[in-house]
């Protein structure tokens, strides 16, 4: 039997208070495209950072073996010469500097004691086109979407001479097309030798690549799948992570007649001084009470843009047209004026504009309505804390107390606090920028019971969000937008994700 290119047995990891990795074990095959799913807090991050010696040998208990060899990591640069790269949802590129000084940071190609960017453009050229990235190496990082630079963080690990590539949730920013650009891009790895671990919650996209599929769940592995075997399909995927079936990814609401109409725009349109263009072109759309209103389209569509140009202007586009609130037309200067106006603005990145990781809990929420909680100038730091803690348990924020960092709990609990600090500006009209992005199944089942009651209790949703399963399974009604235009308006019972393509493309 071929020795594995990977061996981690019985690892275990704690953490003050936390056992983050408990007696796991995980064997990856030469040339495969193996799988690591699990809930957010299931372990996944930790156990690919004692792989990579960000949690060095001595930190943790268990063995580690790359093609049979026991290894003993105290850095990331001794990972990296043992064939190991990582690629984290958070790219480690720098946005000024060029695709091929990108490529070759930290291993410079020299003469003598001077960079040799002759030969370094060259061979990036080379690495490029392995990739399938046909970008001028010149260009700046900074220029290129999102689905390049992802292709860019891969180049720079093959010019490592890599054995094992890991990429964790590398299609969470990516719209369809590039998230299946790249895709294609690891099956070719593959069969070039490369072996690949995937981490992902997309389901679909696991059980559409994957030859092998290891479950944990709680720090511990629950189960390994042969994708060409077993019986492995997204029920079961979902019961092994989450402990239990979820028969509705999508939970079911009662279905109530839309209320008068809260929030409406029209002729809407905003000018990017940045990019020197149009970039929201006569927008008309309304939402009325009780209902979840969707935004889709691809990634570049403007769905973000509008959020944040109604929600008080906040990257100083130049405005026109109109927007009404509760039938009164606003003009907001700023955020504080939408908040007053009793809007909300959830931010599709928690982790850089929703929240303040080194902050904890309790902070975090009462951070966006602090003159609630004011006495003389003061905040009432006991009233801070019935406001903490009335939100942890509505919203089932599992932390170990409202004291805890932000940035050490899981990201659907993440999602959670950013929501609960929303929640407590009272709003009425609740814009939800992606959602569930980076949140595992069980989180994204809890967000969405949580976004049924809200309107259940009358509040008014503007969803925006790239998953389209998740628009169908969630909306009343949908937009759909395509180069800063509303391309179309349906209702939920006449969509499909074919004709809601359609019209995100149609421009």
């Amino acid at each position: 039997m071929q020795t594995p290119i990977l061996e981690m047995k019985s690892i275990t990891k704690e953490f003050p208070g936390v056992r983050a990795l408990d007696n796991v074990t995980f064997s990856v095959r030469q040339g495969e495209i193996h799988c690591l799913v699990g809930e957010n807090g299931a372990g996944k991050s930790t156990l690919v950072k004692v792989l990579s010696g960000v949690h060095p040998y001595g930190t943790y208990s268990g063995e580690i073996f790359i093609e049979g060899e026991l290894q003993t990591f105290n850095s990331i640069r001794e990972s990296e010469k043992a064939g190991i790269a990582i690629i984290y949802q958070e790219l480690a590129l720098i946005p000024e500097l060029s695709v091929y000084e990108n490529i070759f940071l930290g291993n410079e190609i020299t003469d003598g004691m001077v960079i040799d960017s002759n030969e370094s453009i060259s061979q990036a050229v080379d690495i490029l086109k392995k990739v399938g990235l046909d970008v001028n190496p010149l260009t700046k990082i900074k220029n290129l979407g999102v689905g390049k630079q992802q292709l860019v963080e891969i180049a720079k690990a093959l010019k490592k001479d890599v054995k094992i590539l890991i990429l964790d949730e590398p299609t969470a920013a990516l719209n369809e097309n590039d998230s299946d650009n790249l895709l294609n891009l690891i099956r070719g790895l593959k069969e070039q030798g490369v072996t690949c671990i995937l981490i992902s919650h997309k389901l679909r996209e696991v059980l559409e690549i994957a030859d092998t599929i290891t479950v944990l769940r709680d720090g511990r592995t629950v189960v390994t799948l042969d994708a060409h075997k077993d019986v492995v399909n997204e029920p079961v995927l979902i019961k092994h992570m989450v402990g239990r079936s979820i028969d509705n990814v999508y939970p079911k609401r009662e279905k109530i007649q839309p209320g008068k109409e809260v929030l409406r725009l029209e002729n809407w349109s905003a000018f990017s001084y940045n990019l020197g263009r149009d970039i929201l072109k006569n927008i008309n759309i309304n939402v009325h009470e009780g209902e979840i209103v969707a935004i889709a389209g691809l990634m570049g569509s403007g769905r973000t843009e509008l959020a944040k140009s109604v929600f008080g202007n906040a990257d100083g586009y130049r405005l026109s047209g109109k927007v009404f609130i509760n039938g009164v037309e606003e003009k907001f200067r700023d955020p504080g004026d939408a908040i007053k106006a009793s809007m909300a603005y959830v931010t599709e990145d928690r982790k850089a504009n929703g929240l303040i990781l080194i902050d904890d809990v309790k902070h975090n929420i009462s951070l966006a309505n602090l003159n609630e909680i004011v006495t003389g100038g003061v905040i009432n730091e006991n009233e801070e804390i019935l406001v903490a803690n009335r939100y942890r348990e509505q919203l089932d924020i599992r932390t170990p107390s409202i004291q805890q960092k932000v940035r050490n709990l899981s990201g659907g609990n993440q999602q959670k606090v950013s929501l609960g600090k929303w929640l407590f500006v009272h709003p009425d009209i609740l814009i939800l920028d992606e959602p569930t992005r980076g949140i595992d199944v069980g989180a994204k089942y809890e967000i969405y019971t949580i976004m049924n009651s809200l309107v259940q209790q009358g509040m008014s949703i503007l969803m925006i969000s790239s998953e389209l399963p998740e628009i169908l399974g969630m909306s009343d009604r949908i937009y759909v937008m395509s180069a800063g235009k509303i391309n179309g308006e349906m209702l939920v019972e006449d969509a499909t994700q074919e004709n809601i393509m359609q019209l995100a493309v149609d421009y």
